[in-house]
């Protein structure tokens, strides 16, 4: 009964720390994440990724902090990089599900854990059913550079944008959902058709080819961003 109790006591006081209630310091709640330093949690109050679970050790899987949540999390867990407001929008280490929430940018991964693609089917299988699919070019946020790829809406999945970096690529490489997104467009300039995605915090920017192609990319965008996922709802609306 004494190591019972020794080790539920133990117990409490682990989940105590984990959740940032051993100090004056709360854990930061969601809204905060990336605007304010976290609490990190102490290493060796941890032998597990606080994400995969998996078991740490000292050559295969080592501890690292997530910047935004202050968890302890292994290599892979922790593989992405986000802005974070509070250290000056410069990007830094952060875990998967802040990644995610920071970016709006979602992530999968295969059951042994790599990294893998948003969309396991090819590029060109999922153009040849889709509603709307053209290479785009997204712009970084300052808007002097960029990357060109592969955009496509496809139809068994028309509220997601995915990226593709070739037209004939195997996977997907960033996936964009565009549910609740606001379709805006802009003056253009340098001869570039520019529109954007705004949500909250999240802007993305884009450059069509022709003013013809953005136009269809707005209407495509602003049908999935409003939940129109059927023909018939298009022509409701």
């Amino acid at each position: 009964q004494d190591a019972i109790g020794r080790k539920e006591k133990r117990s409490e006081t682990f989940k105590t720390a984990i959740h940032g209630q051993e100090t004056d310091t709360p854990a930061l709640k969601t809204e905060e994440l990336g605007r304010r330093a976290p609490q990190w949690v102490r290493d060796n109050l941890v032998t597990m990724c606080m994400r995969c679970k998996e078991p740490f050790n000292a050559i295969t899987r080592r501890r690292h902090h997530c910047r935004a949540c202050g968890y302890v999390v292994c290599a892979r867990c922790s593989d992405y990089k986000a802005e974070l407001q509070y250290d000056g929008n410069r990007p830094n280490r952060v875990c998967q599900e802040c990644y995610i929430f920071l970016t709006g940018h979602m992530v999968l991964e295969d059951r042994e854990g790599k990294h893998k693609g948003i969309l396991e089917k090819g590029a060109a299988e999922v153009s040849s059913r889709s509603l709307l699919c053209s290479s785009l070019q997204l712009l970084d946020k300052n808007g002097k550079g960029g990357t060109r790829g592969w955009f496509v809406i496809p139809q068994d999945d028309p509220l997601v944008l995915y990226i593709y970096a070739a037209p004939q690529d195997v996977r997907a490489h960033t996936s964009i959902p565009l549910l609740g997104y606001q379709v805006r467009d802009m003056p253009q300039s340098e001869s570039r058709h520019l529109f954007q995605l705004v949500q909250s915090r999240q802007v993305f920017t884009f450059v069509a080819d022709t003013e013809e192609l953005k136009r269809r990319w707005m209407r495509a965008m602003a049908r999935s961003a409003a939940g129109i996922t059927h023909p018939e709802e298009e022509e409701e609306e």
